[in-house]
């Protein structure tokens, strides 16, 4: 059985950690750890955790590795994120979050977090 592929914002890691989020991100990383998921982790969400509290950081260390796919950033996804902007499909939001859905898309996620 081919696992569900996941690409997670960067932001869910911080929501481990987070009252208001914790209900939900908690269970997530626990089906992550047991193997019913497949992460994609982004050259992005590494860049944007460099500043991350340690703990926030730990997490993503304890990642097992083996359910891990590292995605870098690509000329393409930036053209997409880009078109994203520009045509506003994705409504207000930030260059970085659509260079997220656009790694998510390319590496084609069965899931964004």
């Amino acid at each position: 059985m081919k696992k569900i592929r996941i690409y997670i914002d960067t932001s869910v890691f911080g929501g481990f950690f987070d009252e208001e989020f914790e209900e939900f991100t908690k269970p997530l990383f626990e089906r992550i750890n047991k193997g019913e998921f497949s992460l994609l982790y982004s050259t992005l969400t590494q860049d944007e955790l460099e500043n991350a509290p340690d703990k926030v950081k730990d997490l993503v260390r304890n990642l097992r590795t083996e359910l891990t796919e590292f995605v870098e950033e690509t000329e393409e996804s930036i053209e997409l994120a880009l078109a994203y902007i520009s045509e506003k499909g994705v409504g207000k939001t930030s260059y970085a979050d659509c260079l997220h859905i656009a790694l998510a898309t390319i590496n084609r996620a069965d899931l964004l977090i």
